[in-house]
């Protein structure tokens, strides 16, 4: 199973809500937007949470995150195959609140497609994209921390660096750019798709609201601009 684009990831993180058995409450609630409209929608739970999440939901479940590693000893570390062996059909990387540097995140796209997992790689600035993107991840997420967890979109915010990145990554490659930051309706996820995104990466226009299903349909609509 991949991602359809455009796709709409909803991060979890760690807040209050998303994870244990309530990790699996709103991962039903996202499987059944995306039933109700036929919109591509992806979770990325707590990785403790991962087996339970996919065994609960058909939707494309994603880590948050895993290790440059092989199988070995490597106590607390993130495998790439017991990530996949968990039910995951990719993970997330090098999101703004688990930055690595480009060597380790080379390693860790690396290790990801030895173990069969798409990547999802996060970038802050045009620079980083670039470097980000030789690394042939299967998509980059373009996020501004500044934006994170605010109320204020970054295709409101900063349109002129979405339309940079998008161009710096396909001076490189042909890889499907996402953006998240401060996306919390479907006109941000328009305007996204509009500016040549493939989609978005959000949590608390989410998870942090009264009723994420309505939350959800606002934002899906935004998704056939």
């Amino acid at each position: 199973m991949g991602l359809r684009l455009p796709v709409i990831i909803v991060n979890f993180k760690t807040y209050e809500g998303c994870f244990g058995k309530e990790a699996v409450k709103l991962a039903k609630i996202v499987e059944k937007v995306a039933k109700k409209t036929g919109a591509s929608l992806a979770v990325a739970p707590n990785n403790i949470d991962i087996y339970r999440v996919s065994q609960s939901v058909s939707i494309p479940v994603l880590a948050q995150h895993v290790s440059p590693i092989s199988p070995g000893s490597h106590t607390g570390h993130v495998l790439a195959q017991a990530v996949k062996e968990a039910g995951a059909i990719g993970t997330l990387l090098n999101h703004a609140e688990k930055m690595r540097s480009l060597d380790i995140i080379g390693q860790s796209v690396a290790r990801c497609r030895e173990a069969g997992l798409l990547t999802v790689v996060c970038a802050d600035t045009v620079e980083s994209i670039r470097g980000i993107a030789s690394l042939r991840p299967d998509m980059i997420a373009i996020e501004p921390p500044e934006l994170i967890g605010g109320n204020i979109s970054v295709t409101a915010a900063d349109p002129v660096l979405l339309e940079r990145s998008l161009k710096a990554v396909k001076s490189v490659a042909d890889i499907p750019v996402l953006c998240g930051a401060g996306v919390k309706t479907g006109k941000d996820v328009a305007a996204a798709i509009k500016l040549g995104m493939k989609g978005v990466l959000l949590a608390s226009g989410v998870t942090r609201v009264a009723d994420p299903e309505a939350a959800l349909l606002d934002l899906v609509s935004g998704l056939g601009a």
